[in-house]
């Protein structure tokens, strides 16, 4: 393709510094020993610990003491069992526990990659012709843990990004549970999972509920169903399957005192204990001209894979909700950022080779799509997929893409769509935009570039991207250049 690329210098590189505190549990009876030595230390002894623990940490996360009760909390259940009443120890030795009980998580210490970028919400005290923009990363730290992460930054009218500043006090979100659940709808998802059709039919449980129930009604039936003397390795199956299903909605809640750079939207449910992977952010408007950001994202246990939509419309407050239907079962879907038609539409990769698309009344219940590209060029023989939510433009949707070709490189294209009817292509990449230069090659999956999602300003495309799935950086693309170019390929 003859259109030029800037790349920036700015890079995102991994920092082993950035951590959180973590619940650390080792097993029931290492837990027991521990709990029980602690409580026959004498208070000078409990004191002295106490303080130089606090003294090492406070300075490294917002009220340690905070999380050391919380995490206390959760081995109360223990110290009951021991024959005490938890609510009768000293607090300073619950504090004590609950530092045992902790532990700090390195959240980025492995890789920083796949980013997306859109709008910040908050456009005030910036320059005329700038723009304040978040970005999101993957974030992947010991075991391969992936979670969301968040810098800010100002786009000046040369579309050079200064980073805003970075808080040094990482911090979780409170978790909340309180979505109320459709019957229907969630037995038709049980029914989409792999290995469900071969167990007892979930009636079992979800006969016994109401129409409408929460997730406590329905750990409360789970758990008078397991006192049957009946219980079956089907059915300790089946409760795990729905236990694992109902966590998949939640909500969270930041405090209103961290700084984006120091939210982290760590792994919380059973289905994503082992990452949140690919965040795909995108400034959605509805039907009112409400905005709202949502972003798709990929859960993964270690063996299943669940597609997911995060919802905020400040960044404080998020709401999680699974993705359900057919086409719901695959890694790599992207919303558009309005409805098509009246519908909403979304780019996606049923099987892991080709791109599609899709149309729904309904957000999260996808049922049916369309095939939309197919590899075509040396550069993405083995599969084509989308980077990111389509970005509309006078001349169409232009879709960044990525491509596998010969010796497994990634390489990122561009693609454009008619504006009322993105089925039809009217321009597409016969050569890679972007592909990965000597710099870009060393990482940790050698022989990548990819993003998880673009956006304009100032007349340009700014796609941030992942380098070898290690760090990140970006580049701009003039629009028009690009849009000229795509055009002419037909």
């Amino acid at each position: 393709m003859e259109v030029t690329v800037s790349r920036k210098n700015l890079v995102f590189n991994p920092d082993p510094s950035r951590v959180i505190a973590r619940f650390l549990f080792t097993g029931e009876q290492r837990a027991l020993s521990t709990i029980r030595s602690i409580l026959e230390m004498s208070e000078n002894e409990a004191l002295l610990t106490l303080n130089q623990t606090l003294r090492d940490y406070s300075m490294r996360h917002r009220n340690i003491s905070r999380i050391f009760e919380k995490h206390f909390n959760k081995i109360a259940d223990l110290i009951t069992s021991l024959g005490k009443n938890p609510d009768e120890i000293d607090y300073s030795k619950k504090i004590l526990i609950g530092s045992y009980f902790t532990m700090e998580y390195s959240i980025e210490s492995a890789a920083f990659f796949n980013p997306s970028i859109v709008e910040h919400p908050d456009q005030t005290e910036i320059k005329p012709g700038s723009k304040r923009v978040i970005i999101s990363f993957r974030a992947t730290g010991e075991g391969h843990i992936s979670s969301i992460v968040f810098r800010t930054g100002i786009l000046d009218k040369s579309n050079n990004l200064t980073v805003e500043s970075i808080g040094d006090m990482l911090e979780e979100a409170e978790h909340i549970r309180r979505h109320v659940y459709d019957k229907e709808s969630f037995a038709h998802k049980l029914e989409e999972m792999q290995e469900i059709h071969s167990l007892i039919p979930p009636a079992l449980i979800l006969n016994k509920l109401p129409e409408k129930f929460t997730y406590g009604e329905l750990r409360q039936c789970i758990d008078e169903s397991r006192k049957s003397v009946h219980l079956t390795s089907d059915k300790e199956y089946l409760f795990n399957q729905l236990t694992w299903l109902a966590s998949s909605h939640y909500e969270l809640q930041f405090s209103l005192d961290t700084n984006i750079s120091e939210r982290v939207i760590f792994p919380v449910s059973a289905n994503e204990k082992n990452g949140i992977e690919d965040a795909r952010f995108v400034k959605f408007t509805d039907d009112d001209n409400k905005t709202i950001y949502y972003a798709t994202y990929t859960a993964y246990d270690g063996a299943t894979i669940l597609p997911k939509l995060l919802e905020t419309e400040d960044f404080y407050h998020f709401k999680v909700r699974p993705l359900h239907g057919e086409i719901a079962q695959n890694k790599g879907m992207a919303l558009f950022p309005r409805k098509i038609n009246g519908k909403y539409a979304m780019l996606c990769r049923l099987d892991g080779f080709n791109n599609y698309i899709a149309y729904s009344d309904n957000i999260t219940l996808w049922r049916k799509a369309d095939i939309l590209q197919q590899p075509q060029y040396p550069w993405e023989l083995i599969q084509i997929g989308n980077c990111g939510s389509p970005i509309e433009t006078e001349e169409g949707w232009l879709v960044i893409t990525h491509g596998v070709g010969p010796m497994r490189e990634y390489a990122l294209g561009a693609a454009l769509f008619d504006i009322d009817n993105p089925e039809k292509e009217i321009g597409r990449s016969k050569t890679p935009l972007l592909i990965p230069n000597t710099e870009e090659r060393e990482g940790y999956v050698p022989n990548v570039v990819y993003s998880c999602g673009s956006m304009t300003h100032n007349d340009e495309l700014i796609i941030p991207y992942a380098m070898s799935d290690y760090a990140s950086t970006y580049a701009s693309v003039n629009l028009k250049d690009l849009i000229s170019e795509l055009k002419n390929s037909y």
